[in-house]
C-alpha cells in the first residue's frame, strides 16, 4: 500500500489489476460512522420481512454475477477458478440459513406467564457494528458477520482485506443494488490503520477474522469498551489417522483439507498423525495424491495449487522447510516454489517432531508435517500440544472410539472421518489463539444482538 492509495496486485503474476486507489482519511472514517450510526435506527424500525426481502435479493443477484464474482476473487486473491466459483455459488447456503432461522431468534422469548405478570426475553440489534473481514474466503467470512448483522437491525461497517478490496466494493454495490437503504452498509477503504482509525469510534461491536497478531492488537484496543468482541484467528489443525482408519480414503480426504484453496483456509489440515500400523501404506497413498495436484495459473479451470496470495508467504514456508530439514524431517514432494517465485509447490514433510517449526507455528500454504506415533493416547497428547484450537479430526472405522477422542481434544469444532468442513448450522469458534466468540449457527445470530428482560405486570 502506497501512501494514501492501494494499487491491488494480482498474486499470479504481479501486475496491476487497479491503480491508485484512495484510501479512506479519518475525517471521511469519522463520517461514514456518524452515518452509519443515524442510518441504523431507521434500519432497525424496518419490519424483518422486509430486511429479508433485501437480503433473498442480495443472494439472487450474486448468482447472477457468479462468474464476474469469482472472475474477481481469482485475479485479485489468486484462488483457483473453480475454487473461487465454488466459494461464490456455496455462500448462498449461508444466506439462506440465516434467513431461515432469524425469525426464531427475534421473537420474544415467554420465560414465565401467570394471571399475575407475564417475564418474556426480546433481542435487540446492538447498533453500529464493525467487521474487518479476511482475504482468503471474503465472500464466507464477510457473509458470516454482515448478513446476520444486517438481518438483526444493525448497521455495518464493512472493512474488506485490502488484498480483496475489489470483492469488498462488489459486496457493497449488489447490497446497494438490492434495496439496501444507504449508510446502513458502508465499505471502508485501506489496511490495518483505518481499522484503527475505525474502531476510535463509539462502535458497537467488533467482528474480525485474521491472523492472532491483528485479533491481540484489536482486543487491546477494544479494551474498556464494554462491547462485544469477537476474533476468528488461526489454527494449527491437527487430525489423527487411527489404525483402524479407511487409509485409502482419509488420505485422499487429508490431502485435499491440507492443500485446498492453496492451504490458505482457516481449518486447513495443518498438522498429521499417523497410526504406526498403517503409516506407510498412509503416506504412499498420500503422496501420490497430493501429486496429481496441478500448480500454476489459477484461471486454469485444471488449476489446484495457485499462488500465495500474500508474496512474503514464500520465505515464510521456505523458512519452515529448512528449518525441518536442518532438523532431520525428509521432503517427499515439493518443498520449494516454483519457477516465477510465486507458487509454492504442495510440500509433504514426514520425519517430522514438534522441535520443528513447521509443526508449531500457523503455516498458511500447502505444507503438511505427518507424524508416526504409536497409541492414541500419543496422538491425543500431541494434536492438543499447540497455541490454538480451532479444528480437529479423528479417522477411524469406530464411532466411540473416535467420539472418545474428539471428547478431549481442546477445540472448537471436531470431524470424524472429515476434515476442512465448514456448516451454517454449527455454530463456528475457536479456543485459545484461534480466538473468541461465535459465527454460525444460531449463536451466529445470537450473537450480533442483546437480549431485554421484560416484566410485564398488569394493573391490579
Amino acid at each position: 500500500m502506497k501512501e494514501g492509495k492501494i494499487d491491488v496486485v494480482n498474486p499470479a503474476d504481479g501486475t496491476v489489476i487497479k491503480a491508485d486507489i484512495p484510501v479512506d482519511t479519518e475525517e471521511q472514517i469519522k463520517t461514514t460512522f456518524e452515518r452509519a450510526q443515524k442510518a441504523q435506527q431507521s434500519w432497525a424500525s424496518t419490519p424483518l420481512e422486509s430486511r429479508k426481502k433485501i437480503i433473498a435479493q442480495f443472494g439472487s443477484l450474486m448468482k447472477r454475477d457468479e462468474d464476474q464474482l469469482a472472475q474477481t476473487l481469482t485475479s485479485e486473491m489468486g484462488k483457483p477458478l473453480k475454487q473461487a466459483r465454488g466459494e461464490v455459488a456455496a455462500t448462498q447456503d449461508r444466506i439462506n440459513f440465516f434467513l431461515k432461522e432469524v425469525d426464531d431468534v427475534l421473537k420474544p422469548s415467554v420465560r414465565r406467564s401467570n394471571d399475575a405478570l407475564q417475564e418474556e426475553v426480546r433481542r435487540e440489534p446492538l447498533g453500529t457494528i464493525v467487521n474487518i473481514s479476511a482475504w482468503n474466503y471474503p465472500f464466507f467470512v464477510g457473509a458470516n458477520a454482515f448478513i446476520p448483522g444486517l438481518l438483526t437491525g444493525n448497521s455495518v461497517i464493512y472493512k474488506p482485506s485490502e488484498h480483496t478490496l475489489l470483492v469488498g466494493q462488489h459486496i457493497g454495490r449488489l447490497l446497494q443494488e438490492a434495496g439496501l437503504p444507504t449508510d446502513v452498509f458502508s465499505v471502508v477503504v485501506g489496511g490495518g490503520v483505518q481499522a484503527s482509525q475505525l474502531l476510535k469510534h463509539s462502535v458497537d461491536g467488533v467482528y474480525f477474522t485474521g491472523s492472532l497478531e491483528t485479533g491481540r492488537k484489536i482486543a487491546q484496543q477494544m479494551a474498556g469498551k464494554m462491547v462485544p468482541v469477537q476474533l476468528k484467528l488461526g489454527g494449527k489443525d491437527p487430525t489423527y489417522v487411527a489404525d483402524d482408519a479407511d487409509v485409502e480414503k482419509s488420505a485422499r480426504s487429508l490431502a485435499d483439507g491440507a492443500m485446498y484453496n492453496t492451504g490458505q483456509s482457516c481449518c486447513s489440515v495443518e498438522r498429521i498423525y499417523v497410526h504406526q500400523k498403517v503409516y506407510d501404506q498412509f503416506l504412499k497413498t498420500f503422496v501420490e495424491e497430493v501429486k496429481t495436484f496441478k500448480s500454476g495459473d489459477p484461471k486454469n479451470p485444471e488449476t489446484y495449487i495457485g499462488p500465495l496470495t500474500l508474496p512474503d508467504r514464500v520465505k515464510f514456508l521456505e523458512n519452515q522447510v529448512t528449518d525441518a530439514v536442518k532438523k532431520g524431517a525428509s521432503i517427499e514432494t515439493g518443498g520449494k516454489a516454483t519457477s516465477n517465485g510465486r507458487v509454492f509447490e504442495p510440500t509433504v514433510l514426514t520425519n517430522v517432531n514438534h522441535d520443528m517449526l513447521v509443526m508449531k507455528e500457523e503455516s498458511f500454504g500447502p505444507i503438511i508435517g505427518i507424524m508416526k506415533v504409536d497409541s492414541d493416547e500419543n496422538a491425543l497428547k500431541l494434536m492438543n500440544d499447540t497455541d490454538y484450537g480451532l479444528t480437529a479430526g479423528v479417522y477411524t472405522k469406530n464411532r466411540e472410539r473416535a467420539l472418545g477422542l474428539m471428547g478431549k481434544i481442546n477445540s472448537g469444532t471436531v470431524y470424524w472421518n472429515a476434515c476442512d468442513r465448514v456448516s451454517p448450522f454449527l455454530p463456528w469458534n475457536g479456543r485459545k489463539g484461534s480466538g473468541i466468540g461465535s459465527t454460525l449457527g444460531i449463536e451466529g445470530i445470537v450473537g450480533f444482538t442483546r437480549p431485554k428482560s421484560y416484566h410485564i405486570v398488569g394493573p391490579k
